[in-house]
């Protein structure tokens, strides 16, 4: 379900192909190409924020989407749709925040290709944002034994980092979910470095083939799995070893706040300062590979620098 490129995207770099995109340049969101998750689940790690389809969170304007988080209390579905139980009354929640999850499930997926985005992340303690990919269709299993794949997170950006070179969280993070239903899950990665203490913006990318995943940022590889670094248990995979990141996923952006991951780094918990928070999103854009040759996996770098199991719960 490859959808539909814009044409005032450009040309394609050599040798990708453009197969869909958004500008956002028509003035508003176009309904063909997203939807959203509207929800106060707390994506399954204790965030504390509610997701909606208000324009107050999620918009666009002068060009660029804007996903915004609001200190407000707000009240919503308790659960996600695809864990509602027919029939059963939906129970509501009230959360301390809002925000918002822009998805194109549903609209366009893909499975390889190069998927790049130009954004600029918000800042502050607690908080979130999140480029990332989730399955179409969960061949393999629940998650995470069908996979997710995190193209950029961020926690904390501009709090204090004693660790950091520029003395305030400035990392940026590339990440594979994938292993068995969770709690028997696992994940893998690396992280980088933004060099202008992640007040700027940012292109960051992904190339994906059935030989290697790899990270960019500004068209700077840093980091890079192969099918050997991940894994998932369930039977349907067996005989295919680039499981379970062999099927069509789709795309998923949203600035959360709190939750397990920001809460216990950097200062701890969640600050109420500086509120609103935006995430400026000035382009989506897949490509496919339209080289003779397969796709490159680089010569050197590829392996994660961290591993884990039993992660907080996503998707």
């Amino acid at each position: 379900m490859p959808g539909a490129a814009d044409p005032a995207a450009g040309p394609a770099p050599e040798p990708w192909r453009l197969v869909w995109s958004d500008e956002f340049d028509a003035g508003a969101i176009d309904p063909e190409k997203w939807d959203f998750d509207v929800n106060c689940w707390g994506g399954g790690n204790n965030e504390r924020q509610c997701y909606t389809d208000r324009p107050e969170n999620v918009r666009v304007e002068d060009g660029a989407l804007l996903i915004i988080a609001r200190r407000e209390r707000v009240s919503g579905p308790a659960l996600p749709v695809p864990m509602r139980e027919p029939g059963v009354p939906v129970e509501m929640r009230s959360m301390e925040y809002s925000s918002a999850r822009i998805v194109t499930r549903g609209r366009a997926s893909w499975r390889y290709g190069r998927i790049e985005v130009r954004a600029r992340l918000p800042r502050g303690q607690g908080v979130w944002p999140a480029i990332w990919m989730l399955p179409e269709d969960r061949r393999y299993g629940g998650w995470a034994a069908s996979g997710e794949i995190d193209i950029m997170e961020a926690v904390n950006l501009g709090t204090p980092c004693p660790e950091c070179e520029s003395g305030v969280e400035d990392q940026v993070l590339g990440t594979l979910h994938y292993g068995a239903e969770w709690p028997d899950n696992a994940y893998s990665g690396r992280h980088t470095t933004l060099p202008d203490q992640a007040r700027g913006t940012h292109t960051f990318a992904l190339d994906w083939s059935s030989e290697a995943i790899v990270w960019r940022v500004d068209g700077e590889i840093f980091a890079c799995q192969t099918p050997g670094d991940w894994f998932t248990t369930a039977p349907a995979a067996q005989g295919r070893p680039a499981a379970p990141f062999d099927q069509p996923f789709h795309l998923v952006m949203n600035v959360a706040i709190g939750g397990g991951l920001p809460e216990r780094e950097n200062l701890g918990g969640v600050s109420e300062e500086g509120f609103p928070k935006t995430m400026q999103v000035d382009f989506v854009r897949v490509y496919e590979w339209a080289g003779e040759a397969e796709m490159p996996v680089p010569a050197e770098g590829c392996g994660p620098e961290y591993r884990g199991d039993s992660s907080t719960t996503g998707g």
